[in-house]
């Protein structure tokens, strides 16, 4: 007997109705649901073979609410072997035998991977970035990709806020100066007063001027669909890309990542930007291209950079960005704090089971299949 993935074998071959027939109680706890098909393990000559699985492989995806959500709506959970690297294609295809739904991270899902998993119908990415999924693939498949907006924003500009301070206070070497005995005091430039630039006025970028506002900063932003009626609230100056580079003396990152986006930061961008401006990229490591900016930061041009995401993740041990000592630098966790870790987690099992259930997830959540009405799991 089959029913939506899952396998029910008779030992004996016995009409269920006949196994139930005189135990009422049993008959009460034979789940029925819309889609999905299982009996009690009391249940004899009845053993349930197989059944929908849904892989985890999100930062932290071993604990949150998704866990309940998806065990209770009868989906078998699968986490990442401690052996995989889930950044070779290879790996992330065995790790994927089986799996019709996915709470991913930022594995890249290329149309090979997508290709040889027959059985996956949901990629649901815990976060708001999705240039790790060949959507394209996806949609020659069928397969949803979902993300998580709306729940991570205050994280990433706490992070932001966080990182520009400690460029702007000159960690972590203070830090290690003192740790070395070496006692020196220096001054340096307030930050009250000084020019926020935005790239990218969404979610994020709002919730970082925002922040900025809060310290003082003057804020400029750049963002073609930019609300108009935030920027008039918090008397944020919508600016032209290149007005930004100039007047700035920080740059913060906020864009999604795309063929126009692609190394905005380069050599010609950055010879923009004031002596001593300081960039900052919470968003995506293809904004920048990293070796003019590490040229611009040798150099002295730009006071610092303080970056999460890289061109390449995990970022290499043998990047020169390691030797720069005014880098910080974090491993792509600004969207992470419990908050956003539960919010995220908790969207994805509820993303995963609506769709089990025939239901639509809201339109701000889906990122491929234009127009599509039709999709069954």
């Amino acid at each position: 007997m089959v029913k939506a993935g899952i396998i029910v074998e008779l030992c004996h071959p016995v009409p269920v109705a006949a196994h139930l027939a005189n135990r009422p109680m049993l008959a009460m706890i034979m789940a029925i649901g819309n889609s999905n098909l299982w009996f009690s393990q009391s249940v004899p000559n009845l053993r349930k073979l197989t059944m929908l699985k849904a892989a985890v492989f999100s930062l932290n995806g071993d604990q949150g609410p998704h866990i309940a959500t998806l065990t209770d709506a009868g989906f078998e959970l699968t986490f990442k072997s401690k052996e995989s690297d889930l950044w070779n294609e290879d790996h992330l295809i065995s790790e994927m035998e089986g799996v019709s739904a996915v709470i991913a991270g930022s594995e890249p899902y290329t149309r090979r991977v997508i290709e040889n998993c027959p059985d996956l119908r949901i990629i649901a990415r815990s976060g708001v970035g999705f240039d790790a999924v060949d959507l394209e693939a996806c949609n020659d498949k069928g397969i949803l990709v979902t993300t998580t907006p709306g729940v991570n924003h205050h994280s990433v500009a706490e992070h932001t806020i966080s990182l520009l301070m400690g460029i702007a206070r000159d960690f972590p070497k203070q830090d290690q100066h003192v740790r070395e005995g070496n006692w020196l005091r220096r001054a340096f430039p307030r930050v009250m007063g000084t020019t926020l630039g935005i790239v990218g006025l969404g979610r994020i970028g709002q919730a970082v001027a925002t922040r900025a506002c809060g310290l003082g900063m003057n804020v400029v932003a750049y963002d073609p669909f930019a609300n108009k009626e935030f920027a008039n609230e918090w008397q944020i100056e919508l600016i032209p890309l290149d007005d930004l580079y100039t007047r700035s003396d920080y740059v913060s990152l906020h864009s999604p990542s795309t063929p126009e986006t692609q190394h905005m930061i380069n050599k010609e961008s950055l010879k923009k930007m004031k002596s001593g401006a300081v960039v900052i990229n919470t968003a995506r490591g293809s904004l920048i291209k990293e070796d003019d900016l590490i040229e611009s930061l040798r150099s002295g041009h730009l006071r610092g950079a303080g970056l999460d995401v890289y061109e390449v993740e995990p970022l290499p041990t043998s990047s020169p960005l390691l030797e720069l000592d005014n880098v910080l630098l974090s491993g792509h966790t600004a969207g992470l704090d419990i908050e956003s870790h539960n919010g995220m987690f908790g969207m994805c099992g509820e993303i995963i089971v609506a769709l089990h259930n025939g239901e639509w997830p809201a339109a701000e959540c889906l990122q491929n299949l234009p127009g599509v009405t039709d999709w069954k799991w």
